[in-house]
């Protein structure tokens, strides 16, 4: 696997390294031995999927507060899509910033997102499925999301918003979530 650094310090894009014979290719999307040797969170406790039916299909912004907070591994098995990451750790130099890579299941690449980090995603072709490999289990108490359109963080979607969760819809805005976490309202992200 190839690690690449991205603009948001932390997070990678991972290319696996695939190996085609005849039969067509073999490649590793997981090694322990990998993760911990650049820094990253190697602990893997759920995996999950995520089949999307329409292009323009879009989850997300989500996240975790601690103690729940959970670094994600995600790639695409079938079709493609937009990843995003939107840095939430307030003593960062990149908060606020995101990050969106193309990933489909002919180009091998990956997107780790660590923890302080949301996640989102647009789906790019009809038929999309998504594997999350994550590093915490899922905590409903501790789920936590803002808007996808948010204007502080300004995503620059690939296209229009075909279909979208009216929960993901109706999150509310970075600054939202930061003056109910400073008021203590909830727990800090």
């Amino acid at each position: 696997m190839r690690f690449i650094p991205t603009a948001l310090s932390g997070a990678y894009v991972i290319e696996q390294e695939r190996h085609p014979d005849e039969r067509g290719w073999f490649a590793r999307t997981w090694c322990r031995q990998e993760f911990v040797s650049h820094g990253l969170d190697p602990e893997l406790v759920q995996c999950s999927a995520s089949f999307n039916h329409r292009r323009g299909t879009v989850r997300g912004l989500h996240y975790q507060a601690p103690p729940f907070a959970e670094a994600k591994l995600v790639r695409c098995s079938r079709g493609a899509l937009f990843d995003v990451a939107v840095d939430l750790r307030p003593r960062s130099a990149t908060f606020g910033k995101w990050i969106g890579v193309e990933i489909t299941s002919e180009n091998a690449r990956m997107l780790y997102i660590p923890k302080g980090f949301a996640h989102g995603f647009m789906t790019l072709a009809d038929a999309t499925e998504v594997a999350y490999h994550v590093s915490e289990i899922y905590s409903p108490e501790h789920a936590r999301g803002m808007r996808w359109s948010d204007p502080l963080v300004s995503v620059k979607w690939p296209g229009p918003v075909e279909v979208i969760s009216p929960r993901d819809r109706d999150y509310p805005d970075m600054a939202i979530c930061q003056l109910k976490e400073l008021s203590g309202s909830e727990e800090e992200a």
